[in-house]
């Protein structure tokens, strides 16, 4: 690493530069470079760039008070190099310096200003009162292998329809798998994008990756289904999800993108002219969103059913909420193996809970049955003899 002038250095976070990396990558196509002020502010205005529907415009404003004297001081040609965590990621040419409103942009992208919604106050935090444009080049490997990956795929498998999804899976459960077997049942190929935080969570990337890949390699056709990681920036975070959504995996190259009708994106807001939803703004623009009705485990069906064909009221439906599975997760309760697949939960369990049966599992075999064969005995493996015994029908 180069040494650091402090005069023509800006620091930011890892999701600027995954941002940065997308926009270099035209995962937002046609918006290919950072918006400069007369282009940002008509961006904002009319929700259109090049004549195409795009919420709010992509800029570049770095918090903090060396920031903004590196920025402020900042004359038109200067180079600036682009630090993360210490390290030179990159480096930009200044084209133009300008003042932004931090509020205004924060209501752009979450439709509110109120602070005690989380990403609202998140994003002011990491929000400088400067943006700065002009050419730049930063390293960010991931994109550009993700695009590989897809490519690869479908030239490998000679795909002539490829769906999306964008899935969080914290935890995958039953209405996902539902979701994605349909989807292959329609398609070619199927990519699903893994959302990847920047902050910790409850269920890491990679414990939900593991568990869905489990899934895909031992439930599905796997050939025709590949699992890419998808960075869920501050820009995702808002009611303008599902166009960002629809506008990337396109540019990844997919043709269309599968939500759910619960999908936060399609909630409503009122203005002067009445009720709308944020979906009808685009729908018109994007008609390959595919939107799926929502599922649920109907207990006088005894079986997943979508909402729109079942005959019974709500009151007989259990949801596929997330939030309650990551809370019985989080306290080490097995979820009903009729909301989350038991190899699933076993697998999220034993990484949250690593020596949890420490005491009990030398004495594995004189708690259950077996085959009468020797085998090596893990947490995972305790969770599902578990939910067998939870699954056991009573001799009465």
């Amino acid at each position: 690493m180069g040494s650091l002038k402090r005069n023509s250095t800006i620091y930011i976070d890892k999701e600027a530069l995954a941002t940065l990396a997308m926009i270099q990558e035209g995962i937002f196509s046609p918006v290919t470079r950072l918006m400069n002020q007369k282009e940002a502010q008509a961006v904002d205005q009319t929700s259109t760039y090049q004549g195409k529907f795009f919420p709010f415009s992509l800029i570049l404003a770095p918090s903090g008070k060396r920031n903004e004297r590196v920025l402020q001081s900042a004359q038109n040609g200067d180079k600036i190099s682009l630090v993360q965590e210490g390290e030179i990621c990159g480096e930009l040419i200044v084209d133009e310096i300008f003042p932004i409103n931090k509020e205004d942009r924060v209501k752009m992208i979450f439709s509110t200003t109120d602070e005690k919604h989380p990403g609202v106050k998140e994003t002011l935090k990491r929000l400088g009162n400067y943006a700065v444009c002009g050419e730049y080049r930063v390293h960010y490997p991931s994109i550009t292998q993700v695009k590989d990956q897809i490519k690869e795929a479908k030239e490998s498998f000679e795909a002539k329809s490829v769906a999306a999804m964008m899935f969080n899976a914290k935890p995958l459960h039953r209405a996902h798998e539902r979701m994605i077997r349909t989807a292959i049942g329609e398609h070619d190929l199927l990519v699903i994008f893994l959302q990847k935080q920047f902050k910790e969570e409850l269920l890491s990337y990679e414990l939900r990756r593991r568990a869905l890949q489990y899934y895909v390699d031992n439930y599905l056709p796997k050939s025709r289904v590949i699992i890419v990681p998808f960075e869920n920036t501050y820009i995702f975070a808002g009611y303008h999800t599902i166009i960002l959504d629809s506008i990337a995996i396109k540019n990844f190259g997919c043709d269309r993108l599968i939500i759910g009708e619960n999908h936060s994106g399609i909630g409503t807001f009122y203005d002067k002219r009445g009720i709308h939803t944020y979906y009808a703004k685009f729908k018109e623009e994007h008609p390959d969103i595919l939107i799926r009705s929502e599922y649920v485990f109907c207990n006088e069906c005894r079986t997943l059913v979508s909402t729109k064909t079942c005959p019974h009221g709500t009151h007989h439906h259990i949801k596929y909420d997330s939030e309650f599975l990551q809370g019985l997760l989080k306290v080490g309760l097995l979820p009903p193996a009729v909301l989350v697949r038991k190899e699933l939960s076993a697998i999220y369990l034993s990484e949250l809970f690593p020596n949890r049966f420490d005491d009990l599992l030398p004495k594995f075999n004189n708690y259950f049955p077996s085959d009468g064969l020797i085998e090596e005995l893990d947490n995972k493996k305790f969770y599902l003899e578990i939910m067998k015994l939870h699954q056991t029908v009573s001799l009465t």
